[in-house]
């Protein structure tokens, strides 16, 4: 695993960024992770993927290789960092969404790497974005 990028994401959310509730922290989360990504060059193929098994957060790629980003958020770290929240359970689901998604899009084989975009919103500050490309 290597360490892209840990930002202080200034000016990239909007000005009602903090409150709300969990799943509106989730969205604002994944709106910073989809334009970091768009910013270190990479195109968005979709977001929110859903099947009966699970969703997968963001798909994009390089060109080249497909690249599965999975996004935590969250407001402080009174459960933990957001990185240490992706266990060994979540990323065999995330294999698992993967193999799903290729097959729903009839990809037949590309090269794959699996990073966690993990981001806080702290009270007092910006968010602060960490990328972890590779990250299992």
């Amino acid at each position: 695993m290597r360490r892209v990028s840990a930002v202080d994401a200034v000016g990239a959310v909007s000005t009602g960024a903090r409150g709300g509730s969990r799943a509106a922290l989730g969205r604002r989360g994944e709106d910073l992770a989809a334009e970091h990504l768009r910013r270190q060059g990479l195109v968005i193929l979709e977001r929110n993927w859903r099947c009966r098994e699970g969703e997968l957060d963001i798909l994009a790629t390089d060109g080249r290789t497909l690249v599965v980003c999975e996004v935590k958020t969250r407001s402080g770290r009174g459960y933990g960092s957001p990185a240490e929240s992706v266990t060994q359970d979540k990323r065999h689901r995330i294999r698992r969404l993967t193999l799903r998604w290729l097959a729903a899009r009839r990809v037949a084989w590309c090269p794959l790497r699996f990073d966690v975009i993990a981001i806080e919103y702290p009270q007092d500050g910006p968010p602060r974005l960490q990328h972890l490309v590779e990250a299992f």
